[in-house]
């Protein structure tokens, strides 16, 4: 690790209503990965976009390769060194590589675009990267893991050399991400500083140096990663010591409350058997790409399927649209929070309201306040939601409460089938473990629980039963404390087994 590169001291940075930063310090040195760590609403990303010149800060200094600057807009912080590799990546998808590589900074001749030029720039820049991407490919037609290859790419044609990196795993394969940390420690090497944002605390230890932990918009500690242990991080992080990171609940397994027979729909859902149980939470594990969440829009009626049956305690429900899951009782978390499960630009409010309003509107199609604000009021109590009022903007809030909101708006309908699509995707340890206890309560009232995850450790820490699914098809069923990791990525694997025999 080298000379100091970023320092930001008593940072100061408030909102209407909100101070999201209270007098906050961060270093960051030369050749060193800094990940900087706290619950969702703790500040990181307000910090991070002070730095990239996203926000303006109220006070404080902010020191970047020795000058001070006052405040910075994102291209002045580009012009420093400064790149920011956002969660939601920020790609025109009807461009190609090299286009979105030198979006804004094209190279021209004289009035026309010199493509050839960026182009070979794109390719070389790629190469000493070693990622195999050709510049002219339409970032549309990648992966999500290649999407953020080219983000780091960009970030090195502008001579980046502070790189934010926000949750860049969250879509990850293991693969894949053995990858990123191959780049990773490569920009390391050349002296690139590397700030890095993850709720996954289990990566930490394969690429980190330093951890600076913030929370409440407060900086609480710093200092080397190996001198601390992951109690230490996480009680620094949640301000209490979590005597379990996976809580589990113990119930005498009930009825049959939910079967899937035979269920086809697309490429994806292939035959797919399976049922749920009173007082247990059954995990869908499996890699990307197998089929599980395919599987659970084609159960809610986002996706048409071609065949395939669904019983509800033992009768038969016809489902062709969301509308009609949600009458029957079974409703969906799903894995896009923002895009399908909120309406960000609306209050939590209407949020919550929304899909009750035939529970709540009089036979005129009055909406009833009171039972507007009971429903509301219930909702926040008994998930936890933090917020100073239910009027605040969904889109407004931490990661772990926009999870809690959409979880809230069904439990609302006394629903006998909750179906979870990686509820704990993108949020801190702390919102994960209330997830967690979410579930169990569930559990314990008699409600069918099915969630997706791609955590495995997530998935047999909490699920009591586990259908593993490769390739559209369900290639395993175990016992969660009865089984391993090797035995789940065994059933997930199936297909390649098959491909390699064959």
């Amino acid at each position: 690790m080298g000379e100091v590169i970023v320092s930001m001291k008593d940072i100061v940075k408030t909102f209407p209503g909100v101070k999201a930063l209270d007098h906050v310090n961060f270093e960051l040195r030369s050749g060193e990965v800094m990940a900087l760590l706290g619950e969702n609403g703790a500040g990181k990303s307000t910090l991070m976009k002070i730095l990239s010149g996203v926000y303006t800060k109220d006070s404080g200094t902010m020191t970047i390769f020795g000058t001070e600057y006052e405040n910075l807009t994102p291209k002045q912080a580009q012009a420093v060194g400064v790149a920011i590799i956002h969660q939601e990546l920020n790609m025109c998808r009807h461009l190609s590589v090299a286009e979105n590589m030198f979006l804004g900074r094209e190279k021209v001749n004289g009035i026309v675009l010199n493509d050839r030029e960026m182009e070979a720039e794109a390719a070389k820049i790629l190469g000493d990267l070693k990622i195999d991407i050709d510049p002219r490919q339409t970032v549309g037609d990648l992966p999500v893991s290649k999407q953020q290859m080219v983000e780091i790419a960009k970030a090195l044609s502008i001579h980046a050399k502070i790189l934010i990196m926000d949750e860049p795993t969250s879509s990850l394969t293991a693969k894949e991400i053995e990858e990123l940390f191959r780049i990773i420690r490569q920009l390391k090497a050349d002296g690139c500083g590397i700030v890095y944002i993850s709720h996954r605390l289990e990566e930490l230890k394969a690429i980190v140096d330093r951890v600076t932990i913030m929370r409440d918009g407060q900086y609480i500690t710093d200092g080397n990663f190996k001198d601390m242990t992951m109690d230490q991080i996480i009680a620094n992080m949640v301000g209490r010591e979590i005597k379990e990171q996976f809580p589990r609940v113990s119930c005498p397994k009930g009825k049959k409350i939910f079967e899937v027979k035979n269920l086809n729909a697309g490429h994806l859902v292939r035959d797919i058997n399976f049922s749920l149980y009173e007082g247990e939470i059954v995990g869908f594990a499996g890699l990307m790409g197998a089929g599980r969440t395919e599987t659970t829009r084609a159960i809610f009626g986002v996706d048409p399927k071609t065949s395939g049956e669904i019983f509800l305690d033992g009768k038969e429900v016809k489902i062709s649209c969301p509308m009609d899951a949600i009458k029957a009782g079974i409703v969906l978390a799903p894995e896009d929070r923002k895009k399908d499960g909120l309406c960000t630009k609306l209050s939590i409010r209407h949020n919550l309201a929304l899909p009750n309003l035939d529970l709540i509107c009089s036979k005129l199609g009055v909406i009833s306040r009171k039972q507007e604000d009971d429903l509301c009021e219930k909702a926040v109590k008994d998930l936890l939601i933090k917020t100073p009022t239910v009027e605040v903007n969904a889109g407004n809030l931490s990661g772990g409460n926009q999870q809690k909101v959409v979880v809230g708006k069904w439990l609302a309908r006394n629903s006998r089938v909750v179906i979870f699509d990686e509820p704990t995707r993108g949020i801190d340890v702390g919102a994960k473990v209330e997830i967690y206890n979410l579930m169990n309560q569930l559990k314990k009232q008699g409600i069918a629980v099915m969630f997706v995850s791609s955590e495995m450790p997530e998935v047999l820490g909490i699920a009591d039963r586990v259908i593993v699914m490769c390739d559209g098809r369900i290639t395993g069923e175990v016992i969660a404390k009865e089984t391993t990791q090797n035995e789940v990525l065994k059933f997930a694997t199936e297909f390649e087994q098959k491909k390699a025999v064959g």
